[in-house]
């Protein structure tokens, strides 16, 4: 199977670390296709990058009909339900997957995310996903977006300081890593911490796997039929909504 990894930013080393994470994820039939926007801001750490990123994912799934499925590599999910609008194939977003993931390893889970800023965003993505009853726990460290992936040492030393307050203060027995660019950092965090830690990326994947090995897809019933066709203007050919993909 294919599945294709969409980041959700416009940064190379962020796209190179989730691919890496992907890769080390996938199972060995797996095909994986790790791409970012072509145009859209270079990290997603506010409503208005967010909403700048969502035409360039989106456009990542028209481009490409013929994948098993997708994953969203942003954990705030951008544009999931549209882009389960565009397709058949199964839609996953990260922060959807990992939330799946900590549910079924532990009654008391968190999240552990980036900016301070991007606290209302991460829980209205758990708000929207269902799990706000189940999340005992949102712990944001400061941490630019970028710097997840370019000072990967000192990232790891401020998630574990602010994942041993969530522990001893909120106690959480499992956390999800609430940045795409934390891929990879789940086992070092681990040893640290002595809970689970859910790499995100790496969980999409899995689920997204399991999807297409069940032959389930995007139901059309209702919710996520596709878009009407009509004129959009100022967006290219490939965003012209002739026919689902």
């Amino acid at each position: 199977m294919q599945i294709k990894v969409i980041n959700g930013n416009t940064f190379a080393a962020m796209t190179k670390g989730i691919d890496e994470s992907a890769q080390a994820a996938r199972s060995p039939m797996t095909e994986i296709i790790t791409t970012q926007p072509r145009s859209g801001p270079q990290s997603i750490e506010s409503y208005y990058d967010e909403y700048l990123a969502i035409p360039g994912i989106l456009e990542e799934i028209r481009l490409s009909p013929d994948v098993d499925a997708f994953v969203i590599a942003c954990w705030g999910d951008p544009g999931v339900e549209a882009a389960r609008e565009l397709t058949t194939k199964p839609v996953v977003g990260i922060a959807e997957a990992s939330m799946y993931v900590a549910n079924m390893l532990a009654a008391r889970w968190g999240v552990i995310t980036t900016q301070h800023r991007s606290l209302h965003m991460v829980l209205q993505t758990i708000h929207k996903t269902g799990f706000t009853h189940r999340c005992v726990s949102v712990r944001t460290t400061g941490i630019p977006v970028v710097e997840t992936e370019t000072a990967r040492s000192q990232t790891v030393d401020r998630l574990e300081a602010e994942a041993r307050k969530a522990i001893a203060t909120d106690r959480v027995e499992a956390l999800c890593l609430g940045c795409a660019g934390m891929g990879g950092l789940d086992k070092d965090l681990e040893q640290r911490l002595g809970i689970p830690v859910i790499d995100s990326v790496a969980a999409a994947v899995k689920l997204a796997e399991a999807l297409v090995s069940l032959q389930k897809y995007t139901s059309k019933a209702l919710t996520y039929q596709f878009p009407a066709a009509k004129p959009i203007l100022g967006y290219s050919p490939s965003m012209q909504l002739d026919q689902g993909a």
